[in-house]
């Protein structure tokens, strides 16, 4: 036996042909076969890729574009400036390091909630060894083992059923198909089944519900199901996120911004005003420097990692930084169904009894005898802590008796069970026997209704039994047909009373003469609050779709109660799996966009699915729990993973992990996002409006021989106006009505929305002011000297440029509305930021031991007038144009 035997496809074979090609038997290996297997095919387990050290995260954080700038300014800076620019570099450094330190700590962070959510273990497995019967670590497992299946198991490896004893396997992780499933030996399968399909097959990581079941091992490791999944990762395109776009298209804009005014600022110093070379190219490189903003990196960084502790309250876990942005420019979000946009528990939600049909949440006698069959034909256990354990669909049986104050455990004791026919996947029935105060015994049948409806005889109405009839008949089948119309999984209720328990308990015996009861209808019911997340969603005009691997009706039925599907819409708006098969890539993406549910998809199919809506442009999230799911997560612009149902390999794969599994929650990250990078956006615009004032100062203060700016000055104005203000710029409120506008998009950026008008011309008015009060402070001097004038005169201009910039922060918190819209002093942070900055700005022109350093004078009043008139000039001048851009309406085309 070679490894390539291993990719038969065993699920169409026969039993016997199974063990001929695995050199099995149903003695199961012995020990000495054991270990030669296991040296030839390896542990059961998945290859995990190689850690990255500390160091080598770190490294990592240096290779975006606008660090590299920034170091080689401070190279320049260096070579060009001696002391000052050292100075200037050790800033940028700093920034520099503290930007890489955030990054390396978040991603840290991220692992540890990860791992904390990772409380899964490699389960044990029984198998036969040596014609008996051991438990072993199931990592020791090899292809041929012969293991033992039951209610509780976690399925160790891939395999190929033997035996199946009512046995139901839960393989949502893999299929995303919410109920477990019925297996069945006896199909005959094409290569072409679905692994939803395979009803002889038991794939590993999928869970045991209910029966028994016996099969050998046909693949381990990286060999089975999850395995293969495991490696389409390793091949799975992973796209930038529109934040790194952004900054690499800022990062390219100032580039090519810096070389473009240093080559003019040096070729106007040397060739209009006669200036030395090497002062002139000194001249350019400082400019250069002063256009940089250097603290935009550390800025953002610290903006995305307050959003991910905001978000981590809100139970979103982000893994990787740049997540909290994309979530804002999200326009497709992908969803599983099970689990996320439902609720991952079986329900019952009709009951049809009596001639009529009641919702479940309306009253039920406790004499009801379709509330007693639904209660004691059942195998629901209770666990010491009063939790129910056992089979999805009969646990949610227990469940609505328990909801009605129908107390099982009271009434079995009253009416104990005497024997049982248990359910099997031929007959599709289970019965158990009752016996009663009277003597008697309660027969209790539960069942297919197509099944169990030719067994009836009689029908129960209101407590008086009359023989059924054929309009009764028709009646029933009715309203089982309509509720299967509805997804909803119907099972019958049927009894009668016996005088002894039968000599003989077969099912021709027991299952037969019966009345009927009453019909269930049980669903996997959508979360109450995901109906209103997907109206948000939309409102948002963001597209919620759903891919599931469930069946087409179900998800349909899910999709209509939840309004992604408009119910009264009679276009088919469903895909199926097996439809996308007959479609090459180029004729899918003619059609995709006129679906919104994907029903029965396999996990190449949703990386497709994915692929096809960012090949037009769009943002997309994509949410999943199971394996079969961390292919598309790891594809789509940002991930979702699921913290309490997701398996090791989808959480992996993700960027964010929703710790409640809440389609709810992603709106609220959503809304979240959008903040962030509206803050993020916030504070480019104030960066990069004070450097373009403090470039244009420079610049036209060297035509016009002007001396405005001392290199100290811009210093300690960077140091000043860009980190405090900026930082708390990035911790703005979000705005009013964010929610209610569409996504930006995968083409916006950073100078979208107005951002790069207001860049332009606020910074043109921040240096008007400055060199109009410099001019002002030449032609009205108090001071008779030259040099005593020219020093008012810089100290004025320097003065007017630091606090123009702490008042131009207020002008920032909105592109196009009045700052009293929005709020001036909500953001606390932001109201004591500008108090700190101010008090380090005044400390400078004040404190008569730093005049020297700072090249500054003693202002008096008049001069100090004037200082604050042109600085609060930039408030009233900023808001007349805002004022002026709302009548024109261009508030709501950039929205």
């Amino acid at each position: 036996m070679s490894k390539e035997q291993l990719r038969d496809k065993f699920y169409t074979l026969s039993e016997e042909e199974v063990l001929s090609k695995l050199e099995a038997t149903p003695q199961g290996l012995t020990s000495a076969q054991a270990q030669e297997r296991l040296a030839a095919y390896g542990r059961n387990e998945l290859q995990e890729d190689e850690k990255r050290t500390v160091f080598q995260k770190f490294l990592d954080q240096f290779k975006d574009l606008m660090i590299i700038i920034l170091l080689a300014a401070a190279g320049l800076s260096v070579l060009t400036e001696g002391v000052h620019g050292l100075t200037d570099a050790i800033i940028i450094l700093l920034v520099v390091v503290l930007n890489a330190a955030f990054g390396v700590y978040q991603e840290g962070q991220a692992e540890a909630a990860i791992d904390a959510l990772k409380s899964m273990s490699s389960p044990s497995a029984r198998v036969l060894r040596d014609g008996h019967a051991k438990e072993i670590d199931s990592k020791e497992l090899v292809p041929g083992d012969i293991v033992m299946l039951e209610a509780g198991d976690v399925v160790p490896a891939d395999m190929r059923l033997l035996e199946a004893n009512s046995l139901k396997i839960e393989e949502s992780a893999l299929t995303g198909e919410s109920v477990p499933v019925d297996k069945d030996l006896s199909v005959e399968l094409t290569e072409d089944a679905g692994i939803g399909d395979r009803l002889n097959m038991g794939y590993q990581n999928s869970n045991v519900t209910y029966g028994r079941g016996l099969g050998v091992v046909t693949n381990t490791g990286m060999f089975t199901e999850v395995g293969h999944i495991a490696n389409m990762l390793a091949n799975a395109d992973e796209s930038d996120t529109p934040l790194k776009q952004n900054l690499n298209q800022l990062s390219k804009v100032l580039t090519y911004a810096v070389l473009v005014i240093a080559a003019i600022t040096f070729v106007v110093s040397v060739f209009v005003r006669g200036e030395a070379p090497l002062k002139s190219l000194m001249t350019a490189v400082a400019l250069a420097v002063a256009a940089i903003p250097e603290g935009l990196p550390a800025v953002v960084t610290i903006v995305l990692s307050m959003g991910t502790q905001v978000l981590a309250k809100r139970n979103s876990i982000i893994r990787k930084l740049p997540a909290v942005e994309t979530l804002g420019s999200t326009e497709i979000i992908a969803s599983d169904k099970t689990g996320t946009l439902t609720m991952n528990k079986m329900t019952v939600e009709k009951i049809y009894q009596n001639g009529t049909m009641a919702d479940a949440a309306e009253p039920i006698s406790h004499d009801s005898k379709t509330l007693r069959v639904m209660n004691f034909a059942n195998d629901t256990k209770f666990d010491q802590e009063g939790k129910l354990i056992g089979d999805p669909t009969e646990t949610a049986l227990v469940q609505f008796g328990w909801d009605k104050d129908f107390d099982v455990r009271s009434a079995l004791k009253a009416e104990p069970r005497v024997a049982e026919i248990p359910f099997d996947s031929d007959r599709k029935l289970m019965s158990t026997l009752h016996q009663e105060a009277d003597g008697r015994i309660f027969v209790a049948v539960k069942g297919a209704p197509d099944q169990l409806l030719k067994r009836i005889t009689q029908i129960d109405v209101d407590g008086q039994v009359r023989p059924i009839t054929d309009a009764d008949r028709e009646d029933i089948l009715a309203t089982n047909k309509s509720l299967a119309k509805q997804a909803l999984r119907v099972l019958m209720m049927a009894y009668k009373y016996d005088s002894a328990v039968p000599i003989e308990l077969t099912s021709e015996v027991v299952e037969n003469d019966l009345i009927f009861a009453g019909l269930v209808g049980m669903i996997d019911p959508e979360r109450p609050e995901a109906a209103e997340a997907v109206r948000v969603a939309k409102e948002a005009g963001i597209r919620p779709i759903m891919i599931t691997g469930d069946h087409q009706d179900t998800a349909e039925a899910i999709a209509k109660r939840l309004g992604i599907i408009d119910p009264n819409d009679t276009e088919n708006h469903v895909f199926t799996g097996a439809e996308l098969n007959e479609l090459t890539d180029e004729e899918f993406q003619k059609v995709f966009k006129q679906y919104s549910v994907y029903a029965r998809v396999s996990p190449e199919h949703k990386v497709r699915i994915v692929k096809a809506w960012q090949n037009e442009g769009k943002v997309v999230a994509m949410t999943g729990d199971g394996v079969n799911d961390a292919p598309s997560l790891k594809t789509a612009d940002i991930g979702i993973g699921m913290g309490i149902t997701g398996t090791e390999v989808s959480k992996g794969a993700s960027d964010m992990v929703l710790a409640d599994d809440n389609f709810a929650t992603i709106i609220v990250a959503v809304e979240e996002g959008r903040k962030v990078f509206s803050n993020i956006q916030k504070t480019v615009q104030y960066l990069l409006s004070a450097n373009t004032a403090e470039v244009l100062c420079i610049f036209l203060a060297t035509l016009f021989g002007w001396d405005v700016l001392e290199p100290v000055h811009l210093l300690w104005i960077n140091l000043v106006t860009d980190t405090l203000p900026a930082i708390a710029l990035g911790m703005e409120p979000t705005e009013p009505g964010v929610m209610k506008h569409k996504p930006r998009g995968r083409n916006s950026s950073f100078f979208s929305g107005g951002v790069l008008g207001a860049i332009a011309y606020q910074g043109i008015f921040q240096a008007a002011l400055v060199l109009g009060v410099y001019a002002y402070a030449i032609a009205n001097p108090v001071h008779s000297t030259y040099s005593e004038i020219h020093a008012d005169a810089l100290t004025m201009a320097y003065a007017t440029l630091g606090l123009i910039q702490l008042v131009h922060a207020f002008n920032v918190k909105s592109v196009y509305q009045s700052v009293f819209t929005v709020g001036p002093f909500k953001n606390k942070t932001f109201n004591w930021a500008i108090i700190g900055s101010l008090l380090l700005l005044i400390v400078t022109l004040t404190v008569p031991f730093l005049e020297e350093v700072f090249h500054v004078t003693h202002l008096d009043l008049s001069q100090w007038f004037v200082v604050v008139a042109g600085s609060f000039a930039m408030f009233a001048l900023v808001e007349i144009v805002k004022f002026i851009q709302r009548i024109l309406g261009q508030d709501k085309k950039a929205i």
